[in-house]
């Protein structure tokens, strides 16, 4: 069981508590998203006082069994993305999906019991298959500290829907009525939990951050990302893009694939690695053109720029841009003739969505802990999202 290095913030102390309560924190490296946004709250989380513990689910697996589940996921939606698609879609049934749930449930029940010591009064899960786990010890009495469900993707699949889990936190309206149709428990509208460093562009920042990159000054840049892997078909994206547009430059962020950065590096096209600053790097962009729905779009829209989906990935990425489509957050594109309206009306427009907000996922943590005297003094920082007519 391998236990994250807790961040080094300042914390303040709590008054009248010889030791700060507790919060457990349990995320997975399938991908980046479910990490970023389990990393943004654990820091949130620090600041309001309390001790954070976060833990990556696959190395609550026994021994290679994480490493062998997430190179499987990666190879198909590498290799073979129609599996992934068929996997997606056949856990969509409930008996399946309850075989899914037992089996990591055994794999992973003891140590997840040993990650929450008896003084944890916050218990959240980022990821699908750590819900279903934590919520099968709630049900057997194996834990009894309140569990919520952070849902880190735009469309919910049935996975996530863990019966026993106590409450379920969404970004947007759309993804909490897909929650509560698959019978997700006390489901919330949050803010979504986005690094603060993603900030609203301005001409300042823009010029600066291509300066930075190396980018060109003039002329429009489209942002291409295809999450922590560079899944998807981002070759055949580019060259549609440049097509439907000639004004746009496309920039493309590979991630982890260093095979796809040598072709796109070979044919010309400006591609780059594991980015660390991608807050400055979305401040360079005129539009972002994603295939996953995952919390890169969110984090656009928190620094303004646009976002068009096209070219989805199989099974979540097709869910995900049908919920952001619906939502208005970003239009999909779903065929080459389309893209050319989107991205002309994407690079016109001066921000990507009005702004509106959820409730505070972690004043809304700190409540039901019965932590409310720890919210005082929370920074008072509100992320932009689509528009929404209430918050549950």
């Amino acid at each position: 069981m391998g236990r994250l290095i807790r961040l080094p913030l300042q914390r303040r102390s709590t008054p009248g508590r010889a030791t700060p309560p507790r919060a457990v924190i349990v995320s997975a490296s399938v991908g980046a998203g479910h990490d970023a946004v389990a990393k943004e709250l654990e820091c949130r989380l620090a600041e309001a006082g309390l001790t954070v513990d976060r833990y990556d689910f696959l190395d609550l697996l026994p021994g290679p069994s994480g490493r062998i589940f997430v190179g499987t996921y990666h190879a198909m939606l590498e290799r073979a993305p129609w599996t992934w698609k068929l996997l997606y879609g056949g856990l969509d049934n409930q008996r399946m999906m309850n075989g899914q749930a037992m089996l990591f449930s055994w794999l992973a029940g003891r140590a997840m019991r040993r990650a929450l010591p008896d003084d944890t009064r916050i218990v959240v899960s980022t990821y699908p298959l750590a819900s279903q786990v934590l919520g099968r010890l709630r049900r057997r009495g194996k834990i009894t500290q309140r569990v919520h469900t952070y849902l880190t993707d735009f469309s919910v699949h049935r996975l996530w829907a863990a019966p026993d889990v106590d409450a379920h936190l969404a970004v947007h309206t759309i993804p909490a009525e897909q929650a509560e149709q698959v019978a997700c428990r006390d489901v919330h509208v949050v803010s979504p939990l986005v690094d603060r460093r993603f900030t609203p562009v301005t001409k300042a920042s823009r010029a600066s951050a291509r300066q930075r990159w190396g980018l060109p000054h003039e002329g429009k840049i489209a942002l291409l990302v295809g999450g922590s892997w560079g899944a998807g078909e981002l070759e055949h994206t580019v060259a549609d893009v440049e097509a439907a547009d000639p004004r746009l430059t496309c920039v493309v962020v590979c991630g982890r694939n260093e095979v796809l950065r040598e072709r796109l590096l070979a044919a010309g096209v400006t591609a780059l690695g594991w980015v660390d600053d991608m807050p400055g790097l979305m401040h360079a962009a005129d539009v972002l053109v994603q295939n996953a729905g995952g919390i890169t779009v969110l984090e656009a829209v928190a620094s303004g720029v646009p976002v068009v989906t096209y070219r989805s990935i199989p099974g979540h990425g097709l869910t995900n841009a049908a919920a952001l489509d619906q939502a208005g957050v970003a239009p999909w594109a779903r065929t080459h003739a389309e893209l050319a309206p989107l991205l002309d009306r994407a690079i016109r427009s001066e921000s990507a969505v009005p702004a509106r907000w959820g409730v505070d996922a972690v004043e809304l943590l700190l409540e039901t802990a019965g932590l409310t005297h720890l919210t005082a003094e929370l920074p008072g920082v509100v992320v932009p999202l689509a528009p929404m007519e209430n918050a549950r």
